[in-house]
């Protein structure tokens, strides 16, 4: 099957986040303000998990993987990116080191690994797993599973460590971790006892106000926090002549109904190609190695990153002319394209055009308002020229072919959020 940008531009059916639960608990005004002034419970048990074992496992890992791995030890975990021959990223995600030969690889990169030892010579072995994965993440977060489960470990836990914690009368891991920003825990476990343990959390979670974390509002965190997630940031770079063996492979995961990847907004790339994205844009720079180029995509990587041409940002858009745009709806006429709140549900890489004086100097994505800060805001990947905090900038809103608005906005840091999720906790 062939892959066209104008296919992905086709709509899909259904919600996307609706993966996360239902829509909403409370209503998204509400949820968003909890990693802020409380703390949520989010169910990530939908990511894919795949288990590599034996003494070659970690060298595939770190054959096709960009991090450092001469530290690497038992229960830490590592943000571990994929990417291919020109250093663009395939897959990405949460990378623990269980035991000296145990490995568990949550999200769409165990496919591309597993794949991989296939075609190679590696002495390892893959299982799928089935685990739940709960965030419990803002200010009452460790206040509250101490509580629940007695341990103080919780506490003396380093950033991206897991430690092993009994609730429900379940010894479970709890990875530290921050998607929010802010402090978080993830628990991890089989999924034959995570109903059990969900429950645990939303008792103990009363007295702290936790709120269930709905689908609508799960990835404003992940904007705010400046978080760059697959298919909404970035097309996965998998759809190249030379990764044909692969995409079959991966694809046969997938329902048949199911796009990889679903285009929107107001860059026209003519080729799936320009909506890859390279770790170094995404502002991954920090887990991209150059101590060693003995992995796939290093030599375009290394030379990337002294030398950067494009980094990422967050675009604060002009609420005045986000009003424009919201107004239009309320006239006769052609109205401008329809901005979804908090944020577009589908599931698209929405990608705007980013210009100075009509000239292209970024693309902006996951566009989204933030309840907390009142703000309309989106992720940008965007010339070092142009990447200076306060620079003046125009987002393009509309398709092409359709009526576009250039709606002004300014470019501030990424994280846009204050990030408190690190640091010592005792």
């Amino acid at each position: 099957m062939d892959f066209t940008v104008e296919e992905m531009r086709q709509e899909p059916e259904g919600y996307a986040w609706s993966r996360f639960g239902q829509p909403e608990y409370t209503n998204w005004l509400d949820e968003s303000m909890s990693w802020k002034e409380t703390c949520y419970i989010g169910d990530w048990s939908f990511l894919w998990q795949h288990r590599f074992t034996g003494p070659d496992a970690l060298k595939l890992i770190s054959d096709f993987t960009v991090n450092n791995f001469e530290v690497f030890d038992l229960y830490q975990s590592k943000h571990a990116v994929h990417t291919n021959k020109d250093g663009k990223v395939i897959h990405e995600g949460v990378l623990t080191r269980f035991g000296d030969e145990d490995f568990m690889v949550h999200g769409r990169g165990g496919f591309w690994l597993a794949y991989n030892l296939e075609k190679g010579n590696y002495d390892a072995s893959v299982t799928n797993e089935d685990w739940f994965m709960y965030q419990v993440s803002g200010p009452n977060a460790l206040a509250l599973l101490q509580k629940l489960s007695g341990s103080q470990d919780l506490a003396d836990a380093r950033y991206m460590r897991a430690v092993t914690i009994t609730v429900a009368g379940h010894e479970i891991f709890a990875l530290r971790q921050g998607m929010a920003g802010e402090i978080g825990f993830e628990l991890q476990g089989p999924s034959s006892i995570g109903a059990e343990i969900y429950q645990a959390v939303l008792e103990a979670g009363r007295d702290f106000g936790i709120r269930k974390m709905g689908g609508r509002i799960a990835m404003i965190n992940h904007l705010e926090a400046s978080f760059p997630t697959i298919a909404t940031d970035y097309i996965p770079a998998i759809f190249d002549e030379d990764m044909s063996g692969y995409r079959e492979y991966f694809l046969s995961s997938m329902p048949p109904f199911a796009k990889p990847a679903y285009i929107n907004g107001s860059y026209d790339g003519k080729d799936i190609s320009e909506y890859y994205r390279s770790p170094i844009e995404l502002g991954w720079a920090k887990v991209v190695t150059t101590k060693r180029n003995d992995y796939l995509g290093a030599e375009a990587l290394a030379a990337e990153k002294q030398s950067p041409k494009r980094v990422l940002r967050t675009l604060e858009w002009n609420g005045d002319d986000v009003l424009e745009v919201q107004r239009s709806l309320f006239e006769p006429g052609e109205h401008f394209a329809y901005m979804e709140m908090p944020r577009d549900q589908r599931g698209y890489m929405w990608a705007d055009r980013v210009e100075v004086d009509g000239e292209l100097v970024g693309v902006a994505t996951s566009r989204g308002y933030s309840y907390y800060f009142r703000k309309m805001l989106s992720l940008a990947t965007i010339n070092v020229d142009h990447a200076d905090v306060g620079t003046e900038v125009e987002v393009l809103w509309g398709a092409p072919g359709q009526r576009q608005k250039a709606i002004r906005a300014v470019v501030c840091p990424a994280p846009y959020k204050e990030d408190r999720s690190r640091g010592q906790l005792g």
